[in-house]
């Protein structure tokens, strides 16, 4: 994208936004799928999220300050959708976070489109036992290689706090992979 201001133009404006909007489609579509489906674990979770978080951006691109990068309100939607997501689960089936967390695991080994093996499959499990902030932290470094500078401005966070939890996390991770 050469010019954000330009192509946010074209997505606020009646005659230009449909095209625009199916180019931002174009460019993020993947990238934001991936992100979610880290945290969601499904692909049809994932699938859902993702369509709602573009009914958002779609339906609220008039609200964008332009403080960030609109990847990074993007992304910041996607969070915050997944998260809203895992949790409407966990009310409607009236478990707690952690048993959430689990079910999502179990239910990753299932997943047909889950084409992970054995060591991915347990690197999954160990990030699912981190506190929130640690798995969205890791999963976006780790997977998606994010900048700290990008992911402060995603999850609304200083980039010393998020290195702080990122260090964490793998020190974490490492202790599960390596217990028996």
């Amino acid at each position: 994208m050469d010019n954000e201001q330009d192509f946010i133009h074209r997505l606020t404006t009646p005659s230009s936004k449909e095209l625009a909007f199916r180019e931002l489609l174009s460019l993020y579509k993947e990238k934001l799928y991936w992100h979610i489906r880290h945290i969601v674990k499904s692909h049809d979770d994932a699938d859902d999220v993702l369509q709602n978080t573009f009914i958002k951006v779609y339906k609220n691109i008039h609200n964008f300050k332009g403080d960030s990068k609109l990847y990074s309100w993007m992304y910041r939607i996607a969070t915050n959708e997944s998260i809203t997501h895992i949790n409407k689960n966990a009310k409607r089936l009236n478990i707690s976070d952690e048993q959430t967390h689990q079910l999502m695991i179990n239910n990753l080994k299932a997943d047909v489109y889950f084409e992970g093996d054995d060591i991915q499959y347990k690197l999954q499990q160990a990030i699912s036992v981190l506190p929130e902030k640690q798995q969205l932290v890791f999963n976006m470094r780790y997977f998606q290689d994010i900048k700290y500078k990008d992911m402060a401005d995603i999850l609304d966070t200083s980039e010393g706090a998020l290195k702080a939890s990122y260090h964490i996390a793998v020190k974490k991770i490492e202790a599960f992979l390596t217990q028996d």
